[in-house]
């Protein structure tokens, strides 16, 4: 925006015009990331001492802080990268601390759905973001880019006010040995009386894995790297989904989208991060219905080859066919606008799959007595190879051009025999049930065929009339409120 680069920019053109140095660029983008991590390694414990929705609360409140310091910064670069940062320590909190909450209130067989709303609501966020600068571009004060960071204290304030509606973690009161408020919960959670049999149920099995956890003792992080539990094993998986969740390359789409957009034309950037905002959300969507449908290793694998399959063609386009005359003549309209297609397959390929997958294998993983610690180690790595490619992107692309894109193909390859050998299917278990699958060692390839020993002696068409549906999950009971 021009009133943010004559703000906080110190250099021009010879036009006269205000711009930004790649190194400024780089860190007033990046380091928004590098908060991130921070924040999520800081306030994930916060989860276990003050319980799920007060931590979330906690966090969104240092966000708010963030932002205030970032709308108040006036022709001082360093208040807003300060701000930036901050800004950072709450979003990365939520990041740990939101999907731990959902995956511990969530009915079993909805889990995977219910956190693929976590990401969708992110895109959904991402894609007002797009609109309100879209809307404020034209201003000619400080309006422009004070108004879009204002409104972020709506989505703040909601955040603070659903934290009073929602259900506390039935785990977190169980471990606190608040019984009686965790059955309260899972018969909220599953809209029946504290008293069904099930719900005692569900709290025996909680009550029973928590227990068994504190048989091995008070957790510390030297528990993290155990290979005895498998929770090394776990670790590594958390820490490489995560950084392949980058290394999937799209970020590099939404650095480098507005080059290629404007080879046909399209020469508005916030145009272009609308287009690509939009498809980003409505492919979320369908990843919402079918993750418990078709389960996590089947979403991975199909999502990295079918990336995998779009980055070839597109940087082979790129590199070959897109300036015909060189990197100073005129671009090919016709390679353009196919490369433009294959990014949006590109996209939907990614938000079906990885963008909220590799959220719930983290969240789901681990057992509850290291999982905040687990998670937030996970979701840090996320982070930080964002702030990689964040601010190193605009200087390789600059040297390599669509190149760069093999680099990504390759990761992609990585990721599909990562997921293929290593990770394990979690369709339809409970949390208790997942400890189990990682204690008995199944191959990751047998595992989607695994059953539970609580239901081994249960015939397979009994065990799918135990399912959930959306429907039955969204509808009141009769005469509540």
């Amino acid at each position: 925006m021009d009133n943010f680069k004559m703000n906080f920019g110190s250099y021009k053109h010879s036009t006269g015009e205000y711009y930004l140095s790649n190194v400024r660029m780089g860190l007033l983008v990046a380091m928004f990331s590098i908060g991130c991590a921070i924040g999520g390694l800081l306030f994930a414990r916060f989860a276990d001492t003050l319980g799920r929705r007060l931590a979330i609360v906690i966090v969104v409140l240092v966000y708010m802080v963030g932002a205030i310091i970032q709308i108040s910064s006036n022709h001082k670069w360093y208040q807003y990268f300060i701000g930036k940062i901050i800004y950072g320590l709450g979003a990365g909190g939520c990041s740990v601390l939101c999907p731990m909450l959902l995956s511990e209130i969530a009915p079993t067989d909805l889990r995977g759905g219910l956190v693929s709303l976590y990401q969708l609501n992110m895109t959904f966020g991402i894609f007002l973001g797009y609109c309100s600068v879209y809307g404020t571009r034209k201003y000619d004060n400080t309006a422009q880019w004070r108004v879009p960071l204002g409104l972020c204290f709506l989505w703040a304030l909601i955040i603070i006010i659903g934290m009073l509606l929602v259900p506390e973690s039935p785990r977190y009161l169980i471990e606190c040995e608040r019984h009686e408020e965790a059955r309260a919960s899972i018969a909220k959670i599953n809209k029946v009386s504290p008293e069904d049999p099930w719900v005692l149920k569900q709290a025996d099995e909680i009550n029973a894995g928590v227990l068994a956890q504190r048989e091995l003792g008070e957790a510390s992080w030297k528990e993290l790297f155990s290979v005895k539990t498998k929770v090394l094993q776990r670790l590594i998986t958390g820490i490489l989904v995560q950084t392949f969740l980058q290394l999937t390359g799209e970020n590099y789409f939404f650095f480098y989208g507005t080059t290629i957009f404007k080879s046909v034309g399209l020469t508005d950037g916030f145009e272009t991060s609308i287009v690509l905002g939009t498809v980003n959300f409505f492919s979320t969507i369908i990843a919402v219905m079918v993750v418990d449908k078709i389960g996590r290793r089947k979403c991975l694998l199909f999502g990295a080859a079918g990336m995998m399959a779009c980055m070839v063609i597109f940087a082979s386009i790129g590199v070959k066919c897109l300036y015909p005359h060189g990197q100073d003549g005129p671009s090919s309209k016709g390679a353009g606008n196919a490369m433009i297609v294959f990014t949006c397959f590109y996209i939907f390929c990614f938000a079906t799959t990885w963008a909220p997958v590799a959220y719930i294998v983290v969240a789901e993983s681990f057992p509850s007595k290291v999982k905040s610690r687990a998670m937030s180690i996970s979701t840090a790595c996320n982070w930080l190879w964002q702030f990689l490619i964040g601010f190193f992107t605009p200087f390789i692309t600059g040297s390599i051009h669509f190149y760069y894109g093999y680099v990504f193909v390759g990761c992609l390859v990585a990721m599909f025999l990562y997921v293929f050998f290593f990770l394990p299917e979690t369709i339809g278990l409970s949390l208790e049930e997942i400890q189990l699958l990682y204690e008995e060692g199944v191959k990751p390839w047998k595992s989607a065929s695994w059953v539970p020993p609580s239901k081994r002696g249960i015939p397979a068409e009994e065990r799918k009339t135990e399912k959930k549906d959306w429907k039955k999950f969204l509808k009141f009971p009769k005469g509540s409120n």
